[in-house]
């Protein structure tokens, strides 16, 4: 089959590392289809544009990946000039697909929600299949996140053009497991049956990431000390991820074991680094921004993996943090801190979760995970590789085949 992704933010993985869209097409390629990656050619969270002149798109092979690149202009932050970013993509890609031969499916993912629109309808123009991949719930995440009330004019057309999504696409594809929970808040049940609705979470690369464990070690004399009990973040330092928490969680734990590692960087690094030093925090240290190839090194020496960030109510719904799979594939226990009854973590016996979020309960969450018997602690650490071939990409991209051979061909 020829197969369509288009995901607006799936630069290639050199540039921006949420990398699904190049997994499946890796995947799908190895079992004989034909894939192009259709993406903005602004990179997100950074001031580079792919397409610095004027050219309207451009095509690029990376990694035997087909990437088109469609030129939109810069964005900084989540203002206007994104917003505009959004709409000029969807309002571009069109015109571009229609440059290239008629694909047997489309896979247009959500977020951002007009792009997706985009993809559905391109698929019902080509009377090829169509398949949404929702991958962050617009408008909810909005609500979610306080940006605008339910009734902003704003949000119920999102809302909108979210149920036209659902109803029109051929199957929706969520990487929330209780998505359909969402849906029947909404009361949508009717336009949107549950057949249609599949739940495919992110994932690992499984055979990379165990390449580059074995390949790009992290030199560092925490991660070898034997006497620490090593609890490693690794990801964005901003105010979304909520690491001031973790700062408080620190001072809390009892064990003097403990030792709190922090990998990445984001502009509330120098506030937490300065609480550190003020309030004499001697159990965290911030190691700064790795290359993501280092990353399975750090977390496959750790004792404890933590996935935190400031909890919304979205979560309820499911998670699908990158970072969470990449801490199965090391093959540790894993402490999340979001209260919500879908998480990988709890499901398949890699670690535990704190459903009452305070300082004082995670700090005894971390000090019940430091004097775990060893017995029970390599229990947890086998079913958190295990939990890593579940959720391997190869196994995802099958998955997604499946949904996509599920619907009839079209004449």
């Amino acid at each position: 089959m020829r197969i369509w992704l288009i995901n607006h933010y799936a630069v290639p993985p050199q540039y921006y590392p949420l990398a699904r869209q190049n997994y499946f097409a890796k995947n799908l390629m190895r079992l004989g289809h034909e894939v192009t990656i259709f993406a903005a050619s602004t990179v997100h969270n950074s001031d580079k544009n792919l397409i610095e002149d004027d050219t309207p798109y451009r095509e690029d092979v990376v990694d035997g990946v087909h990437y088109v690149l469609i030129r939109c202009k810069g964005y900084h932050g989540n203002g206007v000039s994104r917003i505009l970013n959004m709409l000029e993509f969807a309002r571009k890609l069109p015109g571009v697909c229609d440059k290239y031969p008629r694909p047997d499916a489309i896979v247009a993912t959500s977020m951002p929600p007009m792009s997706c629109a985009a993809g559905i309808k391109l698929a019902r123009k080509y009377g090829c299949r169509g398949i949404a991949e929702i991958a962050d719930l617009w408008p909810e995440s909005i609500i979610a996140y306080g940006i605008a009330g339910p009734h902003n004019p704003a949000v119920l057309w999102l809302r909108r053009l979210e149920k036209w999504i659902y109803t029109k696409a051929d199957a929706v594809v969520f990487t929330m497991e209780g998505a359909y929970d969402y849906i029947k808040e909404q009361h949508w049940e009717k336009e949107v049956p549950q057949s249609k609705v599949f739940y495919i979470n992110n994932g690992v690369d499984l055979e990379l990431f165990d390449y580059n464990k074995e390949h790009f070690r992290v030199e560092d004399k925490d991660l070898d000390d034997p006497e620490i009990f090593k609890v490693v973040y690794t990801g964005s330092i901003r105010r979304v991820n909520g690491l001031g928490l973790l700062l408080d969680v620190a001072k809390a734990v009892r064990d003097p074991r403990v030792r709190f590692l922090i990998w990445g960087d984001g502009d509330e690094r120098p506030m937490l680094e300065r609480r550190v030093k003020d309030e004499n925090i001697g159990n965290v240290v911030f190691k700064g921004r790795v290359e993501k190839k280092f990353v399975p090194s750090i977390v496959s020496r750790a004792d404890v993996n933590i996935a935190h960030c400031i909890s919304t109510p979205v979560e309820r719904y499911g998670i699908s943090f990158n970072k969470m799979f990449e801490y199965f594939a090391a093959g540790k226990i894993v402490l999340s801190d979001f209260p919500t009854q879908y998480n990988p973590a709890v499901q398949c016996g890699a670690g535990i979760t704190v459903n009452v979020v305070s300082s004082a309960n995670i700090a005894a969450a971390v000090d019940k995970l430091a004097s775990l018997p060893e017995e029970e602690r390599r229990r947890f650490e086998e079913n958190s590789r295990a939990a890593a071939h579940k959720y391997d990409f190869k196994k995802l991209t099958s998955e997604l085949l499946e949904v996509i051979q599920s619907i009839p061909k079209k004449e």
